[in-house]
């Protein structure tokens, strides 16, 4: 899997849970860049993350996911 398929991918589950469908994840985007994404919803953001991807992120891979393309790197490193 691509960097590319994975951003497609955080971009779905972003949609889903953040309710903006129309919504378009560029990977230097963080919590400031983007209207919901709060402690609450990072949580349900990263459990949406474990279920399709079917693994589960380490504590410390979620400290270092603190933009999307963060997130990238953490799931591409995770199902290498």
């Amino acid at each position: 899997m691509e960097k590319q398929e994975v951003l497609k991918t955080l971009n779905e589950i972003f949609a889903k849970v953040l309710k903006k469908p129309d919504l378009c994840l560029a990977e230097r985007m963080s919590t400031d860049d983007i209207d919901g994404w709060d402690s609450l919803t990072n949580m349900i953001i990263i459990s949406e993350i474990e279920k399709r991807f079917e693994f589960h992120l380490k504590m410390r891979d979620i400290i270092r996911m603190r933009t999307v393309g963060d997130m990238c790197n953490v799931i591409l490193k995770r199902i290498a």
